[in-house]
């Protein structure tokens, strides 16, 4: 029996139609700018998001990771949330390609507060302070529970940047999750931005890849960077054409994802053993406390995988369930009877 993969939606496999558009796919020299496949999918993400280029890279990290580069000058300082992609999956990079300082903030649903913010930014005149150059959200935000961010508090940060004359860029690894579940199109989330980083790979089912889309004078600096960081591709278009096939065909479909894993989260906390917060639970992801089942999250993790369900520990007692593509309605009954008959025996031990 094949376990029932949830630990990411970064395990889905490509589709038979979306192998076939690979396999069918025109190709070119992408460093040369003459693959037609990758062209044809930075100009489609550009215009699904609002923007006036885009720019084809391997990952999402380093599409941030350029994005940085491009935006900032080696001794700038930027603001992040402090779980943010950035900050915790990026190996430092912030730091290591850019030389950038980087001031962290919390909160519980991943959005920066201008009031918090407002203390700390420094402008160029004090030789003593890194001058504040740009500010990164995440939408959604993985770490906070897949939350989708409120639109009224993405325009507040967007107004605090223009009143300091701050850029703010978009680590947008689900922002079309975020779309879905917001009824907003993605142009509409893109546009207080300067950059958007999507990622193509997680519950739009593509194998690989992501797009920067931005200002063609944006861009332009990101192709400089992209090259720096060992991301100048050549027959790029095969992989491309998933990632195209993606944004026309897997976007609206995300919706049953995110039923999915309502529909997960509630039959879990219904039980003893794992301690979910509903109203936490926006789009794929749920995170479950283990305490109340009286395990450590990474046990609970083994514990599963024993019977078939497969997830990830996110701290010591929270274990994430992510719901994708490859993720039907049966399996969904299937894992979270595995679930409950896994920890809910334990309960109040």
């Amino acid at each position: 029996m094949q376990p029932i993969d949830l630990r990411s939606d970064t395990v889905t496999r490509p589709s038979t139609e979306m192998r076939r558009a690979m396999a069918e796919a025109p190709v070119g020299d992408d460093v040369f700018g003459d693959d037609p496949t990758v062209n044809a999918l930075q100009a489609c993400a550009a215009g699904l998001f609002g923007k006036e280029a885009g720019l084809f890279f391997p990952s999402g990290t380093m599409s941030n990771q350029a994005a940085l580069l491009a935006h900032t000058r080696r001794g700038d300082e930027i603001f992040v949330h402090e779980r943010s992609h950035i900050l915790m999956y990026e190996q430092g990079g912030a730091a290591v390609h850019a030389a950038l300082q980087t001031r962290c903030f919390a909160s519980e649903d991943g959005m920066l507060d201008p009031g918090l913010m407002e203390e700390f930014v420094h402008a160029d005149d004090d030789p003593h302070l890194a001058p504040t150059r740009l500010v990164a959200l995440e939408n959604t935000h993985n770490h906070c529970g897949g939350r989708v961010l409120d639109p009224d508090g993405v325009l507040a940060v967007r107004e605090f940047c223009d009143r300091h004359a701050l850029l703010l860029h978009l680590g947008g690894a689900r922002v079309c999750n975020a779309a879905v579940a917001s009824g907003l199109p993605p142009a509409a989330l893109a546009a207080p931005f300067d950059s958007v980083s999507v990622c193509l790979s997680k519950g739009l089912g593509a194998p690989v890849g992501s797009v920067l889309v931005g200002s063609a004078e944006f861009i332009r600096r990101a192709v400089r960077a992209r090259k720096l960081l060992g991301g100048g591709m050549r027959q790029a278009g095969i992989v491309a054409a998933g990632g195209l096939y993606a944004l026309r065909h897997n976007i609206e479909r995300l919706a049953d994802d995110h039923r999915r894993c309502r529909r997960l989260a509630e039959r879990i906390a219904a039980a003893s053993g794992l301690a979910v917060d509903l109203a936490a639970v926006e789009t794929n992801m749920v995170f479950a406390d283990t305490c109340p089942c009286g395990l450590r999250a990474v046990e609970v993790v083994k514990l599963l995988a024993a019977r078939g369900v497969l997830c990830l520990d996110e701290g010591p007692h929270t274990v994430r369930f992510v719901t994708h593509l490859d993720v039907g309605d049966a399996d969904i009954d299937a894992a979270a009877d595995i679930i409950l008959a896994a920890t809910t025996a334990r309960g109040g031990h």
